[in-house]
């Protein structure tokens, strides 16, 4: 059984090691499923992936057809990682240093922004909400996908902070309702709220349960290890998902 990595140990070698477990791989198959079909077509969008981490999501929206792409990351050896999987491939991806409370990008930027399993590390996560607000065109679409805070995955990563591990003992976990209010707060209109990885962190289970993953998502996210949510800025220019 081999379960998630040690959160005070992140980094990109991490990422890779836990991308390429069984548990890593069905997990991200999940989100990676839901994150897509919330952003629709990504075809002549200029995109945002904020906290992109090593760029795969990035990656992946560059493989969707999105015409341009930036991923920003205040962990420097990230954005290196991410820009030296660009190297001699697509130029239309370009990453840069940066938090998320303080885009060096100007007002109405992109059509879609991104911001997945960041915001629970994020002592203000409403100014970072607001600054993606800001960046997002007129019409454009802002996906969150943060840690749920009602699900088993939850719970053993707060054990992991009260026995040690600093980022999971600081890192706070919301509902879906409560990052559905700082999205509305930043002037957003919430379209569509999801769940996913409703089985426990343990690869057999996963297997077993994953199938039932997307229907579950469907009807609540009580349970869900990870929530995303869709809002728009108005007024509306790009093509909305349901």
């Amino acid at each position: 059984m081999r379960s998630e990595p040690d959160a005070g140990q992140f980094g990109p070698a991490i990422y890779a090691g836990w991308r390429g477990s069984s548990l890593g791989e069905i997990t991200e198959a999940l989100e990676h499923r839901l994150i897509f079909r919330l952003t629709g077509t990504l075809r002549n969008c200029s995109v945002l992936d904020v906290g992109c981490g090593d760029g795969t999501l990035a990656l992946a929206c560059a493989q969707a057809g999105a015409a341009r792409v930036t991923g920003c990351d205040p962990d420097a050896r990230m954005i290196a990682r991410a820009s030296a999987r660009t190297i001699g491939g697509d130029t239309r991806i370009g990453f840069a240093v940066a938090r998320s409370q303080t885009l060096p990008f100007p007002d109405n930027s992109f059509d879609i922004v991104t911001c997945i399993t960041v915001l629970t590390f994020v002592p203000d996560a409403g100014d970072a909400i607001r600054e993606m607000a800001r960046v997002l065109r007129p019409g454009g679409r802002l996906i969150i996908g943060d840690l749920g805070k009602w699900s088993i995955w939850a719970a053993r990563r707060r054990i992991r902070g009260w026995l040690g591990a600093r980022l999971w003992r600081a890192a706070r976990f919301r509902t879906a309702k409560e990052l559905q209010g700082m999205m509305m707060g930043a002037g957003l209109t919430v379209v569509s709220v999801k769940g996913a990885i409703f089985f426990p962190p343990w690869t057999a289970l996963a297997r077993a349960m994953a199938p039932l993953d997307p229907a579950l998502g469907e009807v609540t996210t009580l349970g869900a290890a990870f929530v995303a949510i869709q809002a728009k800025k108005s007024p509306r220019r790009c093509r909305t998902a349901s």
